[in-house]
């Protein structure tokens, strides 16, 4: 490949061109410089955003109509000195996993042309993985930046929606549609974000970040739930995730067997439940005449939003409500989710076959992450053994960005930076988040550092007597693997005033983790704690109240 000009701006145009990507191009003489702290940085753009004087088409030849702004994700980057060199295919009004429903022509997997893109961000994720660009934007729906990451290597970033304006954006679902980005590197992706997470005070969905994460989201991500099912995985993409697994041991990851099931059925309602109207609701007039600006199978799925009635939004909240709740403690347990990105890599040829089955298939995984207002970080993870690039995806909860993030940098073996820390004490039972005695950590200026585990050499003997119920750990041989705990920060008063309320047969006084460290936390009298009842098979206090 050869390319021509001077700017990186330049250079990455010319390269656009000679692979011969379907995108609407600015030229070269269009392109100035600026200062910020993106300055120079060439970005495109996923063809459903706006970039002013360019048309906005969602793959559909019809929308010709020049934008006369840029959106406001696009005007950040500018102001931050990034330029716009290109605008890219995708998956016709964002409603696909596979990026080949555009009348403009399939992308393809930078591994292996006879493989599909993934979308609906196909082009950007293409753009981004021939190296043509270093940063694009695309949205993700129902896992429309997090596919085609996976499957061209790339790290896709999904922040909490609302961080990310969507104005100007033309909407998939509304309520949950959400910009992002696609690039090679975490450390790229902060670059960016630095820049697109700001309240738009225009966009209606627009939400600022909260200035403290939220009680229960630690700042140091260490546990990750994996499913206890057995998942339904092609052969390569199975040997592939068992490597993800053994990786995430390896950085030292606490890896915990969590039930997946209310996930995937939430999965289910995005394209079995009413958020199909709310994509009617948006184009819904741009698919009512048949002709050949259309992909029949997106117009097919857009359609079928019209029979559906508001009695059936209202059913579909309440299983939503329902299913978010079953899943709240699985976030008191761990800190992110680890799940494969999609269950196999299809051909074109398989999609073509079976263009609705092979494209639900993918989105397994990822639907129930914006239903349920998470956060999530497609990242690399190797290649399959067919050489083809492999991908999961990091999710948590809602607004636990930063320090996803961060744990997004471990996965891939960046730096992370340093994350402040204050005095520390274990809480070992009730005073974890979301148990009774918890509130006395948090009104006292306490927050969640991080999720840990023991050292060996400890027995859990449950507390007798009235009140609530409580743990004590004391010397013995317990669990090789410790117990699950929490590592809380304190202010000095607060500590002292924490420690205060501590009475027999319980004290204060070093606990030993398993990464070596020591650090202040609840432990037993032995002799005043004698027959108490051992709960140590449990692991931990929490699985042993449950």
């Amino acid at each position: 490949m050869t390319t021509t000009g001077t700017t990186p701006a330049e250079v990455a145009l010319s390269a656009a061109r000679q692979h011969g990507l379907p995108v609407f191009l600015s030229t070269p003489d269009e392109l100035t410089l600026s200062e910020g702290p993106l300055a120079g940085l060439p970005f495109a753009v996923k063809d459903n955003i706006d970039v002013a004087g360019l048309p906005s088409s969602a793959a559909c030849p019809t929308l010709t109509e020049p934008a006369t702004d840029n959106a406001y994700v696009v005007q950040r980057l500018v102001d931050a000195g990034a330029v716009v060199v290109a605008k890219t295919n995708m998956d016709q009004f964002a409603t696909g996993l596979v990026g080949t429903r555009s009348p403009y022509g399939a992308c393809t997997s930078v591994a292996d042309p006879t493989r599909v893109s993934g979308g609906s961000s196909s082009g950007s994720a293409v753009a981004v993985g021939l190296g043509i660009v270093p940063l694009a934007l695309g949205t993700d729906t129902a896992g429309s930046g997090r596919v085609p990451a996976a499957f061209n290597g790339l790290v896709g970033v999904k922040a909490t929606r609302g961080l990310i304006s969507t104005r100007g954006v033309l909407p998939a679902c509304r309520s949950i549609d959400c910009v992002t980005t696609l690039t090679r590197t975490v450390a790229q992706a902060r670059q960016a974000l630095d820049v697109l997470v700001d309240p738009d005070p225009l966009d209606p969905w627009s939400r600022a970040r909260p200035v403290e994460l939220p009680s229960g989201v630690a700042k140091v991500f260490g546990t990750v739930g994996v499913p206890r099912q057995v998942l339904d995985l092609d052969e390569e993409t199975h040997t592939a995730w068992d490597r993800a697994l053994r990786h995430a041991r390896d950085l030292g990851l606490d890896v915990v067997p969590i039930d997946i099931e209310p996930f995937l059925e939430a999965a289910l309602l995005l394209y079995g439940g009413p958020w199909v109207a709310e994509r009617y609701a948006s184009v819904g007039h741009l698919v009512e005449q048949d002709g050949p600006h259309l992909d029949p199978t997106v117009a097919s799925i857009i359609r079928a939003g019209r029979s559906l009635a508001a009695a059936d939004a209202f059913r579909a909240f309440d299983r939503l409500a329902e299913l978010r709740r079953r899943t709240e403690p699985t976030w008191a347990r761990v800190d992110a989710l680890l799940l494969p990105v999609t269950p196999g890599h299809p051909t074109v040829a398989a999609v073509q076959a079976d263009p609705i089955g092979v494209n639900s298939r993918l989105g397994n995984f990822t639907n129930f992450v914006n239903l349920m207002d998470l956060c999530a970080v497609a990242v690399p993870a190797g290649r399959r053994d067919d050489g083809l690039p492999y991908g999961v995806q990091l999710i948590a909860p809602t607004f636990a960005d930063e320090p996803l993030l961060d744990l997004a940098s471990l996965w891939c073996g960046e730096d992370v930076p340093p994350v402040s820390t204050g005095t520390t004490v274990v809480a070992v039972g009730a005073h974890m988040s979301g148990l009774p005695l918890n509130h006395l950590l948090v009104r006292r200026g306490g927050r969640l550092r991080r999720r840990a585990r023991t050292a060996p050499g400890y027995r859990m003997l449950r507390v007798p007597g009235p009140g609530v119920p409580r743990p004590a750990l004391v010397s013995g041989d317990g669990p090789a693997g410790g117990f699950a705990v929490e590592v809380w920060e304190l202010p000095t008063q607060g500590l002292g005033e924490v420690a205060a309320e501590v009475a027999a047969p319980l004290r204060m006084g070093p606990l030993r983790l398993s990464d070596g460290s020591t650090t202040l936390g609840w432990l037993g009298d032995a002799q005043a704690l004698g027959g108490a009842e051992d709960i140590s098979a449990f692991g931990g206090w929490r699985d042993a109240i449950a």
